[in-house]
């Protein structure tokens, strides 16, 4: 990884897989992201200086009702040090205001690094200032610590602005914050928003009453997406505090109740957990990259736990769930944490199938989803490998909840699934996609991979056949045998209906109906037939496998991820950006997913073996996508299926990382 890491600017620390990037006072360098979490659905993301591009960026988002009630508490701490031996005034922020360049903080700013909670270092005139950023375990709690290296002491003013507002929303001024300052020695409440907690400040110098609204801050990503990307800040004052050379100053702001417990402690705990997530220099650089950037999405230090789909902005996806559990902890040896979280997820099952994203507390459940249960049987089939059929959570949950789900799937014909009268899984409903190509414009799905899905057959065939071996261990000898002959007949019925001799390749979908006039079948080229042949190689031929990776590399394949239609079609879509209908248009329609990396990894080494040119040259193309990702050891969702494959959408996405995580692993990572 190191050539990309010169290209790109940053490098790892001494002390582990924490990037380190050089500005010296230049913006350009400062454009990626970071992101910092807590395990609780708190986190704090910005660009390196500061500057924040997105709505979703802050100092302190709060989760004030898991599993996904986030707000922006306190967007920027506007930071101005005063140094007197030099009578000179330094301000650090860097804004985007309308029509003038960035603000100029950005040159005082050396170095950025994540080793392992961000850290700024300015360099002002002949004097230093370090600052940190951390998040509290668990807790709704943010602390920011200063460190002066100077010959004398100075004076920092740090004024919080407060935007007090849900992540996707901006707020505009308005005369309804409530003004009202409790003070306590070296502590600040205010609850400015009735609707809202108290937000609590602790302090080590003094605070200054002044409430004012900083107005038209812009985010520049969102203008780029034909969002609204103004909108104004409110502040309660400012807090003065006196930095003495070599020592440490801190103030904390927590949302709901004091702080608890010191501020250094706070740091202390932190980033002890988070060096802890290293793997440890026996495994690859990539490698540990990926498994810290994998515990950002493990939500489980607060109830319920879960798995967030990604950062700055995802609903709970039970599919990006599933399909990240493996790679975030079993890659990692985390097995008890995967059985935690699995197990929360299984208690939302109904009626044999899971729901297509895991409700709020309180809140009504999300409609059934075919799809995201036939995930369940393949992460299953991961869990069996480690654990063995004996492990009281195989034998209590997991068989259970199988058995239900392929009772729903075989059983007497339902809405949602079904079986057609040849034994393949059928997953439809009028107007609605039930496969992970879901985007719908005015309602109607973009994609409309209505009937027989490929990698749904995939799924059922190699779950069946794992039903099978669970319950002939258990002695259900009924259930086994009827799981071994619904997986027989898919893979029979799957070579006479799926293979194309004109594209030669898999069609994408068929219909129910086989010899009616009215039979179809899609020959879109798309990833979904690698998807397949990842998950269950039998359902094809060797010389059917060397079709299938000939046409991904020779028309999906890119430097960033796999296309999810080919350019040679007529509906190819390879930009992503405009309007949000734009957007919506372009996800199932060419663009290039990140995580499907993973499959092609997969199904690429299950047919070449252990051929060690091609594992490097596997490995290599996973380390680039690392390399070059817009948020510091973070992967995006999906990139443009054009050059240059400008990475898009999500910026930190769970599906992302464990698929490219647990695929250079297998790879002897």
């Amino acid at each position: 990884m190191k050539a990309g890491r010169e290209k790109s600017g940053w490098k790892p620390s001494r002390s582990g897989p924490w990037p380190i990037v050089q500005l010296g006072g230049e913006l350009a360098p400062g454009e990626r992201e970071w992101l910092h979490t807590n395990g609780a659905g708190a986190y704090a993301m910005s660009t390196v200086p500061l500057m924040h591009m997105r709505r979703h960026h802050g100092a302190f988002v709060a989760m004030l009702e898991p599993p996904l009630g986030r707000h922006v508490i306190v967007s920027h701490g506007e930071t101005t040090v005063h140094v007197e031996d030099d009578r000179r005034t330094y301000r650090l922020s860097t804004h985007q205001f309308p029509n003038v360049a960035p603000t100029l903080g950005y040159r005082l700013l050396e170095y950025f690094a994540m080793d392992p909670i961000p850290r700024w270092t300015y360099r002002l005139g002949a004097h230093t200032l370090e600052r940190t950023l951390c998040l509290a375990r668990g807790r709704n709690e943010s602390v920011w610590s200063y460190t002066w290296y100077g010959r004398t002491p100075a004076k920092i003013s740090i004024r919080p602005l407060m935007p007090l507002r849900p992540i996707d929303s901006l707020m505009n001024e308005h005369g309804g914050m409530m003004q009202v300052v409790t003070l306590r020695p070296g502590a600040v409440e205010l609850k400015p928003v009735p609707a809202l907690p108290s937000v609590h400040f602790t302090h080590e110098g003094m605070f200054m009453g002044s409430p004012d609204w900083w107005r038209r801050f812009e985010y520049l990503e969102d203008r780029a997406d034909g969002l609204a990307f103004q909108e104004d800040m409110w502040t309660p004052g400012v807090f003065e505090l006196v930095l003495e050379p070599g020592k440490t100053c801190h103030v904390a702001v927590s949302v709901g109740s004091p702080l608890q417990g010191r501020p250094a402690e706070i740091v202390e705990e932190a980033v002890e957990f988070l060096r802890a997530r290293d793997l440890g220099p026996k495994r690859s650089n990539a490698v540990r990259v990926l498994a810290v950037a994998a515990e950002q999405f493990c939500l489980d230090a607060v109830s319920p736990p879960s798995v967030a789909a990604g950062y700055p902005s995802h609903q709970l996806f039970v599919r990006d769930w599933l399909i990240a559990l493996p790679g975030l902890f079993f890659a990692r040896e985390q097995y008890d944490r995967a059985e935690k979280l699995l197990a929360e997820l299984l208690r939302h099952q109904r009626g044999g199938l899971l729901p297509a994203v895991v409700p709020s507390p309180g809140a009504q459940r999300a409609r059934s989803l075919p799809d995201a249960t036939l995930w369940l049987f393949e992460t299953a089939r991961l869990f069996l490998a480690r654990l063995g059929p004996r492990h009281p959570f195989m034998v209590d949950r997991v068989f259970p909840a199988l058995a239900r789900a392929f009772l729903r799937f075989t059983g007497p014909r339902q809405k949602l699934v079904w079986q057609s009268a040849d034994g393949l899984l059928v997953t439809q409903e009028p107007g609605v996609a039930l496969t992970w190509m879901d985007a719908q414009v005015d309602g109607k799905p973009v994609t409309a991979r209505s009937g027989i899905a490929i990698e749904h057959q995939a799924l059922f065939a190699r779950g069946a056949e794992l039903l099978t071996t669970l319950a002939n261990f258990y002695g259900y000898d009924a259930l086994a045998a009827r799981a071994g002959e619904a997986a027989n007949r898919v893979r029979a019925v799957f070579r006479s209906r799926f293979w194309c001799v004109d594209t030669d390749y898999p069609y994408d979908c068929v219909s129910e109906a086989r010899d009616r006039a009215d039979a179809w079948a899609d020959q879109s080229v798309r990833p979904n037939a690698l998807i397949a042949l990842a998950i269950d190689p039998a359902l094809f031929d060797d010389w059917q496998a060397e079709a299938i990776l000939s046409r991904v590399r020779s028309e999906l394949l890119t430097t960033q991820g796999v296309r999810s239609l080919s350019p040679q079609d007529r509906l190819y879509m390879g930009h992503f950006g405009g309007n949000v209908a734009e957007r919506e248009f372009a996800y199932h329609q060419g663009t290039a997913w990140t995580h499907l990396l993973g499959y092609y990894v997969r199904a690429a080494h299950h047919l070449w073996g252990d051929e060690p040119q091609g594992s490097d040259e596997l490995v290599r193309l996973l380390e680039q996508v690392i390399d070059s990702a817009p948020l510091f050891g973070q992967l995006a969702q999906l990139s443009d299926g054009d050059a240059p494959f400008r990475r898009r959408a999500c910026p930190a996405q769970a599906t992302a990382v464990a698929e490219i995580l647990r695929a250079l692993v297998e790879l002897g990572g």
